[in-house]
């Protein structure tokens, strides 16, 4: 999937996250959008990529793409750094929502991903389409939807 869609299923996912939990839609949707680019600091072509070239480019030299950085395993580093520097569940959690909804996201597409990294099994779901698609574009305008229905309804309008 394109950065574009995962950043509005970081969004639609934090939003959900935020009506049924109660927690704080704005940071969790900022966190959110943190949680769904962060996988791909593996490609330095994606947009926190760019932001961290050398960073980026080392992890690709050791890992490859949608290996490592998308798998449950790295889902806990994060989670167990993010324990140590951050106080702010909300933040911790929607960081988590976004990471969860790229990986979603990603086994939509033919490569999948190695969600049980270093098990090199490729997980992805039985229907597929290829990044950049049309059928991405439904899917980026279902996620906007979305995002509306539920930024509307955190904003106290009820559709």
């Amino acid at each position: 999937m394109t950065g574009n869609t995962h950043i509005v299923g970081g969004i639609a996912a934090s939003l959900a996250y935020a009506q049924f939990s109660g927690e704080s839609p704005m940071v969790m949707v900022g966190a959110g959008i943190v949680g769904a680019l962060l996988p791909d600091i593996c490609h330095s072509g994606s947009r926190i990529g760019k932001r961290l070239p050398i960073l980026s480019k080392i992890i690709n030299t050791v890992f490859g793409h949608r290996t490592f950085t998308h798998s449950l395993l790295f889902l806990l580093i994060v989670s167990v750094l993010m324990n140590a520097v951050i106080s702010s569940d909300v933040i911790k959690t929607g960081v988590i929502v976004g990471m969860v909804s790229h990986y979603l996201l990603d086994m939509a597409t033919k490569n999948g991903i190695k969600l049980f990294f270093p098990v090199r099994l490729t997980v992805r779901f039985p229907v597929t389409t290829r990044t950049g698609s049309k059928v991405e574009s439904l899917v980026f305008s279902l996620l906007a939807l979305l995002s509306f229905y539920f930024g509307f309804q955190a904003l106290g309008f009820y559709l």
